[in-house]
């Protein structure tokens, strides 16, 4: 299974708006079997052999697709993975959301899990993560 380590940014908090719709929430429902924690967890890959890994997972896997119930929302696609800290066993389901948008930053993972991440795990802005993509 193919693995990558991501250090954690706050971006601009657009995603929360998105993440906090009731369509938004029932199709991640219906997908992931849960209902997400209403924003997303943003890493960056920590260094060059985990962008490697992300890029190779793009192209490699499909991702199950989020079609968009609304008029005026991209699609994305959702790559389930397990999150957890290297210092620690605790792991917590989650997926990483790719919006299909032109112009996408290669270097933004978005992640969304039952549970808001950086309280579940007592992480903050510049800690690391890793997640481990499940097929």
């Amino acid at each position: 299974m193919e693995r990558l380590s991501g250090i954690i940014f706050s971006d601009l908090g657009q995603a929360s708006l998105f993440m906090a719709l009731d369509w938004v929430q029932d199709l991640l429902n219906e997908r992931l079997g849960y209902h997400p924690f209403p924003a997303t967890l943003n890493v960056r890959p920590k260094g060059a052999e985990d962008a490697r890994v992300w890029r190779q997972v793009q192209r490699d896997h499909a991702g199950a697709p989020l079609t968009p119930a609304a008029d005026g929302h991209c699609g994305a696609k959702l790559y389930r993975v397990e999150i957890y800290q290297e210092a620690n066993s605790v792991k917590v389901g989650g997926a990483i959301l790719l919006p299909e948008v032109d112009d996408y930053p290669q270097d933004k993972i978005e992640i969304v899990a039952p549970v808001r991440v950086k309280d579940y795990f007592r992480v903050d802005d510049g800690d690391q993560l890793t997640v481990e993509f499940l097929s």
